[in-house]
């Protein structure tokens, strides 16, 4: 037993790395194609990613949205762990970015599951509540521009179904929300919705230190 979470060395994360299951082999492909790029340490960690798609089995999840999509690792993840009726919208605003995970989300057989819907997330998500989607997500992961991460929090809210999860990414923002001395937009965003969600009676939240930093939120 331990008062504090360790801390992750090099060391440890590569041990780690050692007895995780690794992901799908179309994953692994994927996330090599990211790493070539300038902006690729974007993606979220292999940890991560089988934690987000151990919490679509255990939920039962059929239904996902997904709030920044970048190259698709994510989605690809997350798809994966659907049921074969399963879908999932993702809203981005990057054509170039996410063609990179298209044909990677062909060839692992989940295309199919994914609907990519390229428009600032904010007119995304009120189109779903204008569809009348409300309450009809089970599993939402928010990691986009952080300065409207709370924009999407609650939208979030209203697409996913009480018992359903609200997930954000990025949430320990590099260490930065912890000092007080920054003050750029993103930082004074997540820190006010870190503090939201600590105090927010709607659901039952915990920040998980892996990665960035991740919340989950069940929906109450």
């Amino acid at each position: 037993m331990s008062r504090t979470t360790l801390a992750v060395t090099d060391e440890i994360h590569a041990y780690l790395l050692t007895v995780t299951q690794p992901p799908h082999p179309v994953a692994l492909k994927l996330r090599e194609e990211t790493a070539k790029l300038s902006n690729g340490g974007m993606q979220i960690s292999i940890e991560q990613g089988n934690l987000m798609g151990l919490l679509i089995k255990l939920t039962g999840a059929k239904r996902l949205l997904e709030v920044g999509t970048f190259t698709g690792y994510s989605a690809l993840i997350t798809a994966l762990a659907l049921p074969a009726e399963g879908s999932m919208v993702c809203c981005d605003v990057s054509e170039e970015w996410t063609s990179i995970g298209r044909p990677f989300w062909r060839e692992a057989g989940v295309e199919s599951r994914i609907d990519l819907r390229i428009a600032p997330a904010v007119e995304t998500l009120d189109a779903l509540i204008a569809e009348g989607k409300s309450e009809t997500f089970d599993f939402a992961f928010i990691d986009a521009d952080k300065s409207n991460y709370d924009h999407y929090y609650e939208r979030a809210l209203k697409l996913v179904r009480n018992g359903g999860i609200i997930s954000v990414d990025n949430t320990l923002w590099y260490g930065k929300v912890a000092d007080d001395s920054v003050v750029d937009d993103d930082t004074v965003a997540l820190r006010a919705l870190n503090a939201k969600m600590a105090t927010d009676t709607r659901v039952l939240s915990s920040l998980i230190p892996i990665g960035d930093g991740y919340t989950i939120c069940l929906k109450l």
